[in-house]
């Protein structure tokens, strides 16, 4: 599968859920499961990969930031969330993470405390290969490469988050007293 292809499927599963991203996650399954087998697989690859890009500090910053909190599996459904977004919101993050402050939704979420997480769309290909042959997609045949987490700062620190979010940090940070 192609970056289109899967960027594609996830555009057609959104134009179908309301912007909700569980019932985005849902009709991504139904989608998927209508294809071949082998599409499957590579949706599966290129959603590995996908997920292997986006493991930045910086995001993980903002997913910490925005969700009040964000553990190894936290991060990892924030990333499913924001795959649900879109390619163009997507990407936008991942070279950006302050980027996601100018999203309405992001912006709301600061006075709603709205949580933005996804499990679902990590389990799309499973779900659909399962649905489409009855049986488990085949194990990745490459682990994802590790991301180099060196550059961590303290996601607490309210200072540091302002350095490296400013955009997040005015929105989900208290201002500093004076």
């Amino acid at each position: 599968m192609r970056t289109e292809d899967f960027w594609q499927l996830i555009d057609e599963a959104r134009a179908g859920a309301g912007g909700e991203a569980v019932a985005v996650a849902a009709r991504a399954v139904a989608l998927l499961a209508e294809r071949d087998p082998a599409e499957i697989v590579g949706y599966a690859e290129h959603q590995r990969r996908v997920l292997a890009a986006s493991h930045k500090v910086d995001l993980w910053g903002a997913a910490y930031l925005i969700n009040g909190g964000a553990s190894d599996d936290g991060f990892e459904h924030f990333r499913g969330w924001l795959m649900t977004q879109g390619r163009a919101v997507f990407a936008r993050a991942v070279g950006d993470p302050d980027s996601l402050a100018e999203l309405p939704r992001v912006r709301s979420a600061a006075l709603s405390g709205e949580d933005f997480q996804c499990a679902d769309m990590l389990a799309v290909p499973w779900e659909a290969y399962r649905k489409a042959t009855a049986t488990e997609l085949p194990a990745v045949r490459e682990p994802a490469a590790a991301p180099d987490l060196n550059d961590f700062w303290d996601f607490d620190d309210e200072d540091q988050a302002r350095r490296h979010l400013p955009k997040l940090a005015a929105l989900f940070v208290e201002p500093p007293e004076e």
